[in-house]
């Protein structure tokens, strides 16, 4: 079996349709989508993960501008900042590049509130968490919802099936939960206190994993026919890897993503839908 989840190539189909539809929204708007970027200090690894987001805005005919500030600043002139950028009509989303510094870290959470509901791109403001309570996802974080697209992009069945998350984060595990229950699959989450954790991997069907820990899975951890998603990211000798043993699992599975290039391009995609989004809401359309 052995099929492989090309999400760099799904996400470049959906950038190149969303190209077409916002060439066609701003044509008549006068006004492109415009995403504002906020960096805090200058982590190499936030850095890259922002520029590689705002190059792919400039491919597709969405506007972004870079909010680079100081590592010192304070939570005050931070929240400052957010609501300044809330308060800028010509700014259609926001994201905060996290993780944070060690400082501010803490209150990612109150950061995460004060960005406006409707420019709420990244989908962790608690009214768009609240609504995925209903299953509404019109803004929800951006891995889940590339997660669900390249299962649904390549017809695996997910109604029925027993769905296995390795991660309860609010980025990943709780929103894909809601996202897999809605479509009637049965839904379990695992994490660092989950008791005979193995057992859980044995009996997916579908199994995403995102703890950042290489070679997690393996072959003999899972059951044959597996589909797996890996959201993994970890560095081996310099180069960027996933949570999979992909070359000894891949006979084993029926479906699996590459990483790098599975998941990855997708996250990004659905940053730009969700730009989209919340551009075409500030216009009513």
């Amino acid at each position: 079996m052995g099929k492989i989840l090309d999400g760099k190539e799904l996400s470049q189909k959906l950038n190149f349709e969303l190209e077409k539809k916002i060439k066609l929204i701003s044509e008549k708007t006068g006004v492109k989508p415009k995403l504002a970027g906020v960096l805090v200090g200058n982590d190499p690894a936030s850095e890259l993960y922002l520029n590689i987001k705002r190059r792919r805005c400039t491919e597709i005919g969405i506007e972004s501008i870079l909010v680079n500030l100081k590592q010192a600043i304070t939570k005050e002139a931070l929240i400052n900042e957010i609501e300044r950028l809330n308060a800028d009509n010509t700014i259609h989303g926001i994201i905060l590049q996290q993780p944070l510094p060690k400082k501010l870290k803490p209150f990612t959470k109150d950061f995460n509130e004060i960005i406006s509901p409707l420019k709420d791109v990244d989908g962790l403001h608690p009214i768009n968490r609240g609504k995925l309570f209903d299953y509404n996802e019109d803004l929800v974080p951006c891995t889940p919802k590339g997660i669900i697209a390249l299962l649904e992009y390549y017809n695996i069945e997910i109604k029925g099936k027993h769905a296995v998350i390795i991660n309860r984060s609010n980025l990943v595990g709780k929103p894909l939960f809601f996202m897999l229950l809605k479509r009637n699959a049965t839904v379990s989450i695992c994490h660092t206190s989950t008791v005979n954790i193995n057992d859980y991997i044995m009996n997916a069907d579908i199994l995403i994993t995102a703890v950042g820990q290489p070679n997690f899975i393996t072959k003999e951890k899972i059951k044959e026919g597996v589909v797996i998603i890996d959201v993994g990211i970890s560095k081996v000798n310099g180069k960027t890897c996933g949570d999979v043993d992909y070359q000894g699992v891949f006979d084993k599975c029926s479906w699996i993503t590459p990483n790098p290039g599975g998941v990855g391009p997708m996250t990004v995609s659905f940053l730009l839908q969700n730009t989209f989004f919340t551009y075409k809401n500030h216009f009513k359309l």
